[in-house]
């Protein structure tokens, strides 16, 4: 089974919770494919391209998919439009994406954002500061808030997440019965619990 790893916002194959993952699972045997997201262009990024990197790197296979933050709304709703996906873990997946960042940053700086075109970010994956496209949550707008994952899916959230509050992933397993969901005492990183979330992710894909 291919396994594919999707890192979150701002961040890259080299994410601390992806090399984590990849160790461990080379530990027993098994490749853990980490995709750059943004294949190399930040700035212009949605949600869309993104969607079309996982579609190019799976290549219509069957392939079980761990996401983390935004990566994990991508990841499902990536298994929302490709009935392929044998199953999917949620690492604080960022549901409801554009809806909560125009929240949180307020619409005074989404007008700002808008008129002049760009947002400054720091990226964690690279250490700078950096800056994204109006498009990103233009793009970020089409998409809905709890993508139907038909899929075995395992959840874990922080119930001290505040990026992602832990009442969305509560929200999107209440009414699926394919869904695990594991509330942990952690925050967004999920960081203190990598290696329960480990051991539990790899019985759900492998035994």
């Amino acid at each position: 089974m291919r396994i594919l790893y999707l890192h979150g916002f701002a961040s890259g194959p080299g994410s601390s919770k992806a090399r984590l993952f990849a160790r461990r699972f080379e530990e027993i045997g098994v490749r853990l494919e980490v995709p750059d997201l943004a294949a190399g262009d930040f700035e212009h990024l949605t949600l869309t391209a993104q969607l079309r990197v996982i579609e190019q790197v799976a290549g219509g296979d069957a392939v079980a998919l761990i996401g983390s933050s935004l990566g994990g709304y991508l990841a499902a709703l990536y298994a929302a439009r490709h009935p392929e996906t044998t199953k999917v873990v949620l690492l604080a997946p960022a549901f409801g994406f554009a809806k909560r960042w125009e929240a949180r940053m307020g619409s005074e700086a989404a007008r700002h954002w808008e008129q002049t075109g760009w947002l400054s970010v720091y990226h964690y994956g690279e250490r700078k500061e950096s800056r994204v496209w109006w498009g990103f949550l233009e793009d970020g707008r089409r998409y809905e808030d709890f993508p139907d994952v038909t899929q075995p899916c395992l959840l874990f959230h922080g119930l001290q997440d505040d990026v992602v509050t832990a009442d969305w992933s509560q929200q999107f397993a209440e009414s699926r019965p394919n869904v695990e969901l594991h509330l942990e005492e952690s925050g967004h990183e999920l960081l203190n619990v990598v290696d329960k979330m480990f051991e539990r992710t790899r019985a759900f894909l492998l035994d």
